[in-house]
């Protein structure tokens, strides 16, 4: 009993940081929790034969690295449908493609404390977003634990070389070519406000406005020429004002009134969950948005069409029939939950 309680007391305040760490490895949050549960399991087992030559921390980033590099193996790539394909046209057919190993979100309630130097909290958030996370998948999956443990945790060359069980000059080999290959598949976007910024949350109160009062000349303000919508799991996406809104605007906005979105965080961005009106008035749970807002305006918004993972984001299924409420300008659309 004694040994359990002190790996219980030594391990646990890392279970967050981990859980991040598979995820963007893996892209999946149902998986990442699968290979942390896995991780504890033989850091468990194998507790008795830790010596503390290295740090608990280094020795759970350890195990499980390699449970993440033993599971890439045998799985596809996660991907959102801008990099399987060329745009397309709103007005064309939209079939779903579940089969695909998409990209997840991952839940701003999952991450655990957030760190309290603002500059560290800002390394981190940036460490999540959606785009990084994408690119990550394309990389090997030893660049990919390269690149995260160096350039997102900011380890040391020799720390990462003990994870890996390699040689320094190896790391930074793989880091090299990790950084070439995600810098043509990261797309270049403006400086990312910061969620703190009041001018962003009464910018996003705005947008919750044009879909909860469908209005799509309110919505073309707010989009940057080139904003791009996606929409997994279907694999059609779109690209330019003009193509967003007109989808928007014919096939997602109905009456006013029709849209409830609720504010919420995924991957350090702000998120919203929206839910549509039935025919019995009761709000259902829709899509999950991850939108990515610069100083020129929202560049990209990731909608994915799953209600199963509003759980996840410990938001209800349905809002029931009394949903509608006033809103305040700018009111907490910015705030994470």
């Amino acid at each position: 009993m004694a040994a359990s309680e002190d790996f219980t007391r030594l391990t646990s305040r890392f279970r967050g940081e981990l859980l991040a760490h598979c995820y963007r490895m893996l892209g999946s949050v149902d998986e990442a929790e699968d290979l942390v549960q896995e991780t504890y399991l033989r850091a468990w087992r194998s507790y008795d034969g830790f010596e503390g030559r290295s740090s608990v921390r280094t020795w759970l980033y350890r195990i499980a690295t390699n449970v993440c590099l033993t599971a890439i193996e045998r799985r596809s790539r996660r991907a959102l449908p801008s990099g399987l394909g060329a745009p397309g046209d709103p007005a064309g057919p939209m079939v779903a493609s579940p089969e695909v190993p998409w990209l997840q979100p991952f839940p701003h309630v999952l991450f655990g404390v957030e760190p309290a130097d603002p500059a560290a909290a800002v390394a981190s958030r940036a460490g999540m977003r959606l785009a990084l996370v994408a690119a990550l998948q394309y990389l090997s999956a030893r660049q990919r634990a390269v690149l995260i443990l160096r350039d997102v945790l900011e380890w040391p060359a020799a720390e990462v070389a003990e994870v890996l069980s390699s040689t320094v000059t190896a790391v930074n080999s793989a880091l090299r070519r990790a950084r070439a290959r995600l810098a043509r598949a990261l797309p270049v976007e403006d400086e990312v406000a910061e969620p703190a910024d009041p001018g962003r949350r009464e910018f996003l109160g705005r947008y919750v406005a044009a879909f909860e009062d469908a209005d799509a000349t309110a919505l073309v303000t707010l989009l940057r020429e080139d904003v791009a919508l996606e929409m997994p799991p279907m694999p059609v996406w779109f690209s330019g004002r003009a193509a967003v809104v007109r989808f928007f605007a014919s096939q997602v906005l109905g009456a006013p009134g029709h849209i409830r979105m609720i504010p919420t965080m995924a991957n350090g961005q702000p998120a919203f969950a929206a839910y549509h009106r039935d025919r019995e008035g009761v709000y259902r749970a829709h899509a999950v948005q991850v939108v990515t807002v610069t100083a020129a305006g929202i560049a990209r918004i990731v909608a994915f069409l799953d209600p199963g993972l509003f759980a996840r984001f410990r938001l209800p299924r349905d809002l029931g029939m009394a949903a509608a409420r006033p809103r305040q300008p700018g009111a907490e659309a910015a705030t994470p939950r």
